[in-house]
């Protein structure tokens, strides 16, 4: 197996394991404590779609879906992953890449995430929360068959109080990156025609 090719995709999407929960009331705002409840949320559904999967995958991915859109800012990341384009294109055009970009997140790594048990999630450390903090790292570790792989989540704080995730990176690999360099290469190759890229993209990672 090539180690850098599984830590690239399977890896992402073992990260939903720490990712897709419920939206939390306001008033919780550790960021800690919402990364860490993950696993338990996302463990009972992969294994009550385990069984009739691929049968069920349309249920699966809505369950899924119902909880990542509580915890990751898809449409900050998607005009980050736009880069330079995001200033030439639409306000439609730019809703429509967040929704094609979350869609395609979800169904690609929702595959991945079905076959995966008895991963062990280690928090690596955790710093108190100045007052008025906006922005932190979380840092954890999935240890599996001998492997330790490193997660680390760019989270924000929203004016509602509630953290989101901007940003991930798997063992040193920032995926907001590769996903912007993505985006700049096809729109290079369409000569710069943005609706082309979008209707073309593939939230993959190769």
């Amino acid at each position: 197996m090539n180690f850098f090719k599984y830590s690239r995709r399977n890896l992402f999407a073992l990260t939903l394991l720490l990712l897709a929960m419920p939206s939390l009331s306001q008033s919780i705002e550790d960021p800690y404590q919402k990364i860490e409840s993950v696993s338990q949320q996302l463990v009972g559904i992969i294994g009550a779609h385990q069984k009739d999967y691929p049968k069920n995958e349309k249920q699966y991915f809505e369950a899924i879906s119902g909880l990542m859109d509580g915890l990751v800012d898809f449409r900050y990341i998607a005009k980050k992953v736009m880069g330079p384009y995001k200033a030439m294109a639409t306000q439609q055009q730019i809703a429509l890449f967040a929704q094609i970009f979350r869609q395609g997140l979800i169904e690609t790594y929702s595959r991945g995430l079905i076959n995966y048990k008895d991963q062990k999630i280690v928090l690596v450390e955790q710093k108190p929360l100045k007052n008025g903090q906006r922005t932190l790292v979380v840092k954890q570790e999935i240890r599996s068959s001998g492997n330790v792989f490193s997660l680390n989540y760019s989270m924000a704080r929203k004016k509602t109080g509630e953290w989101m995730v901007i940003n991930m990176s798997i063992s040193g690999i920032n995926l907001r990156d590769i996903f912007r360099n993505q985006f700049l290469q096809a729109a290079q190759k369409s000569s710069g025609d943005i609706d082309t890229v979008i209707t073309g993209w593939t939230s993959d990672i190769d």
